[in-house]
């Protein structure tokens, strides 16, 4: 998969972006597929064995008889896209401005098995409120970068793109942009970015929102589990870390192993991707086995985000940030140093789908003075993706007293 760029001055510059799509990776992807060596089928009934056959068959004729391979490439192009090199990485983002000249801007960090696909949902209801229940106070400037080796950003040739790492290029893009006052919200890996981007507060950024807790994985022992609330949070996150951690050990210690299959095999990548946590297999196996979705997780969604994957070839570069965060946790481990505090606001919401759920005592723990936070009654992991309309309503939330 490939795209072009205007050709413009300077390591700075920031330019247009499009893809095109050579016919020839389609027919490819189409002949991988169809070779696929199909293991036997599972001996259980859950996905206690991995990805259930079931899903995955089907999954793979839905994505070889009636999706639209060029959807991703057209429904990409039908936004404002661009480029610019920081710190010595091809960066791509694409930046939607509202029509409301007062509108704060947000920069907004995706997560794995993510991309920028899981977040296009929200630019209508956050760039345009008024067509969506809001007001032109709720207005955001959006921008929506993919993390380095992901989608059509530039793979890092040097170690060292751990959060903090990137969330410096992504302070360096607002200024590059002119947005001398923002905020920033992330999840999953776009958490931990912008996490950092809280602890290292560049000058501009008013705030964060967060919609999972990552640094109770470290804390699980200092977190209170008194109510029931707490326990059942302490529950999930020890069923997590015992039963649902394979994908984080893999590519945060071999990501080029891993990186192999994901490579050559367009069915072993979304395999690989789908077995992500237990709420979000079960919610995308119902696209395609129950033909029900839930929420915004749609078949052609769902089929985006791999696709995006597979024509990029970006499944061993987007495995290595777990590589660099897997160092970076341990080198801090064993000097014994604690983070930074945040030094602005954070907003949290939590999603009753999330890995483990976060209590509010559990969030003040680690973000005392919490400025914002609430509870909601649907959505899971990615919150962005599967429940997009209420997403936006936390986020204009969130950052109402910042404006």
């Amino acid at each position: 998969m490939s795209g072009t760029t205007e050709n413009l001055a300077g390591a700075t510059a920031i330019r247009p972006f499009r893809i095109e799509v050579p016919e020839e990776d389609l027919v490819e992807l189409r002949r991988r597929i169809a070779a696929t060596r199909w293991p036997s089928k599972e001996l259980v009934a859950d996905r206690s064995q991995g990805v259930r056959l079931a899903t995955l068959q089907e999954l793979a004729r839905y994505w070889t008889t009636e999706y639209d391979l060029r959807r991703i490439e057209a429904k990409l192009n039908a936004l404002p896209q661009f480029t610019t090199e920081i710190d010595g990485v091809e960066i791509h983002f694409i930046h939607v401005r509202s029509k409301h000249e007062d509108a704060l801007p947000l920069i907004m960090t995706h997560g794995w098995p993510g991309s920028v696909i899981e977040l296009l949902e929200t630019i209508g209801p956050l760039t345009d409120p008024t067509a969506h229940g809001g007001t032109p106070g709720d207005a955001f400037h959006l921008v929506l970068p993919s993390l380095p080796g992901y989608g059509f950003s530039g793979e890092p040739t040097e170690l060292g793109w751990d959060a903090d790492r990137i969330a410096r290029a992504w302070a360096e893009l607002m200024d590059r942009l002119g947005y001398t006052r923002y905020v920033a919200q992330g999840g999953d890996v776009g958490a931990y970015v912008t996490d950092a981007m809280g602890r290292q507060a560049p000058e501009g950024l008013l705030g964060i929102h967060l919609n999972v807790l990552t640094a109770a994985v470290g804390l699980k022992d200092q977190l209170p589990a008194e109510s029931e609330q707490e326990r059942a949070a302490h529950d999930a996150l020890t069923t997590f870390l015992t039963d649902g951690f394979a994908i984080v050990l893999e590519q945060s210690t071999r990501p080029q192993t891993i990186g192999y299959a994901l490579l050559d095999s367009p069915v072993g990548l979304a395999a690989w991707m789908l077995d992500h946590d237990t709420d979000s297999y079960y919610k995308i196996s119902r696209a395609f086995v129950d033909s029900e979705p839930a929420g915004n997780l749609t078949r052609d969604n769902i089929v985006d985000d791999i696709t995006l994957y597979w024509l990029t070839g970006t499944g061993a570069s987007a495995a290595r940030w777990y590589w660099e965060f897997g160092r970076t946790q341990a080198a801090a481990g064993a000097a014994g140093q604690a983070p930074p505090p945040v030094a602005v606001p954070v907003g949290f919401t939590t999603f009753p789908g999330e890995i483990f759920p976060s209590p509010r005592s559990w969030v003040e723990v680690v973000f005392p003075g919490l400025a914002y936070f609430n509870e909601v009654d649907r959505g899971g992991h990615f919150a962005a993706w599967e429940e997009p309309e209420l997403f936006s309503t936390e986020v204009r939330a969130a950052f109402s007293s910042l404006r």
